[in-house]
């Protein structure tokens, strides 16, 4: 029998409940059960793909095409899985998938309600992963704080799952702020009190508390929080501050959360073995190497915009063992030649992610336009290899007006275009979204890195390189280093003469894992190294 893990998030949101799940996950992986995380969130677009990065962060894919929460990235990247399309689920697809069952006639003309028809719906999806998995244990986790009035219908669908799938099938964790008062020198338990009467007055017990706290907690106070929120008080776990999201599951296993979630759920006979991840984290937090990374972007502002880069750097420090400093730059900053130079010359190596829209372009174009001139290593991801061509093109080949049609329509030379069937479509979902196959032409770096003439990677994006242009790009020295077999698409180009200036269409960044960096991504900081 599956066994399945809720998680739901108490007094403040930002605690970190997806990095729980994901630590969970792999403490539960590493005793040999195949463990799914998926996350269930309450607001009613239908996934984050036309949401602001600034607002939301980044919008993390999978390998089948779906806009997700950025979690997601956290459970692959923790449990090296490979989620879908049913491992994210927001209450505006649930709602949309209601209302279409109700146009269509499927409830016989009954009147549509919360309860049972949208719980019902929400259970389905919960229960989906089962069936397309086979998995031992699917991980839940509940967006949002106990007692948000949007959460309701999905905190009433885990409480009537645990009568329908058994109790010795499900287990509850609830994660809340045990808050530290500096000037009385105080822990104070009663927020955590509350969140747990709040999930009780939905029918709601847990069976484990999850504490993030600033400081350790004194035994006495979990004794305290045990008694008053009826849990064992081998069950409140301590969520202390960590040196690195790495560290989490290591910390969680030391507190016992395996152990307290295996004994709820009737799994014996496991150990745990963490020795890799352990040494994984060793290398990270002692490093032999510096090296300092300039990520030119326009949502700086919000680094959760840019999280699985952040992360994809990190794991290409460790495989380099070396420290990535990261340089937050403003593209919007870079005016000129000499903002350029005053803004980047510090940098060893020089990434341009992707984004969307107009504001920053020129900032970005000037970024490339160093890096190229002055030999500092360059990755350009999405936008970033379209920053590449651009450059390129106006700077190499003296076509001044040379653009993306996303940013001048009216360009003469639109070397980035919209893809001919993207013409007139609404935004969300009308991307090229999830898994492609690149053909990498051998010689280049890219090949160099990936050790292979046939890669796959995520894409999400509308516009591509223009094949209009694709000759004289080649004859001026661009090189095309990779490209879709299926549709003839530009995937990769690589600037000649330079030490590293490799960008790619698509986003390795999700499929980069701290064990096994992304390969692009470790010969970027391997040569941004040796340009120190």
């Amino acid at each position: 029998m599956t066994k399945y893990i809720f998680i739901t998030g108490g007094v403040v949101s930002g605690l970190g409940k997806g990095i729980a799940a994901a630590s969970l996950g792999l403490i539960l992986k590493s005793r040999g059960l195949k463990v799914v995380n998926q996350k269930f969130d309450p607001y009613l677009n239908i996934d984050p793909g036309t949401m602001n990065p600034i607002q939301h962060g980044e919008v993390f894919v999978t390998d089948d095409g779906a806009e997700t929460d950025l979690d997601l990235g956290h459970y692959e990247r923790f449990t090296d899985a490979t989620l879908s399309q049913s491992s994210n689920t927001t209450a505006g697809r649930v709602y949309l998938s209601v209302l279409n069952n109700e146009r269509e006639g499927k409830y016989h003309g009954g009147t549509v309600q919360v309860i049972p028809n949208v719980t019902e719906e929400i259970k389905r999806r919960m229960l989906l992963s089962t069936k397309e998995t086979g998995a031992d244990v699917i991980i839940t986790e509940i967006g949002g704080t106990a007692g948000d009035i949007e959460s309701l219908p999905f905190i009433e669908c885990i409480r009537e799952l645990k009568y329908e799938l058994g109790e010795e099938n499900c287990c509850y964790i609830h994660l809340t702020l045990v808050p530290f008062m500096k000037k009385a020198g105080e822990i104070k338990t009663k927020p955590t009190q509350h969140s747990v009467k709040e999930l009780q007055q939905l029918g709601i017990q847990p069976n484990i508390l999850m504490l993030r706290t600033e400081i350790e907690i004194p035994e006495a106070t979990r004794e305290k929080l045990a008694l008053f929120c009826n849990v064992d008080t081998d069950c409140v776990i301590q969520n202390l501050n960590a040196k690195s999201i790495y560290e989490v599951p290591l910390n969680m296993e030391k507190e016992g959360l395996g152990n307290a979630v295996c004994k709820i759920l009737g799994i014996t006979g496991r150990e745990t073995h963490l020795e890799k991840w352990a040494e994984m984290v060793h290398v990270f937090e002692n490093p032999k190497h510096h090296v300092k990374i300039a990520l030119v972007g326009k949502y700086v502002e919000l680094h959760d915009a840019y999280l699985s880069v952040v992360e994809s750097l990190i794991h290409a420090g460790i495989a380099n063992e070396s420290e990535v400093e990261i340089d937050w730059v403003d593209s919007e900053e870079i005016t000129d030649d000499k903002k350029a130079e005053e803004k980047l010359s510090s940098a060893d190596g020089i990434i341009v992610p992707g984004g969307f829209g107009s504001r920053g372009i020129e900032g970005m174009i000037l970024t490339a336009k160093y890096a190229r001139t002055h030999k500092v290593p360059y990755m350009g991801i999405c936008l970033g290899m379209q920053i590449l061509v651009i450059e390129y093109a106006r700077n190499v080949l003296g076509w001044t007006d040379a653009n993306s049609t996303e940013i001048n329509p009216d360009t003469s030379h639109p070397v980035i275009d919209l893809m001919p069937d993207q013409n007139g479509k609404i935004l969300g979902g009308t991307l090229r979204l999830g898994k492609f196959e690149c053909t990498v032409t051998p010689g280049t770096l890219t090949e160099k890195a990936y050790a292979s003439t046939t890669i796959w990677e995520r894409h999400r994006h509308r516009y591509e390189f223009n094949n209009k242009y694709r000759d004289e790009l080649k004859n001026a020295g661009l090189i095309i280093a990779g490209v879709n077999p299926e549709r003839d698409l530009v995937e990769v180009c690589e600037v000649p003469d330079h030490p590293w200036m490799v960008a790619g269409q698509f986003h390795p960044e999700f499929k980069s894992r701290p064990d096994k960096a992304g390969p692009l991504f470790r010969d970027f900081i391997t040569a941004s190294l040796k340009n120190k």
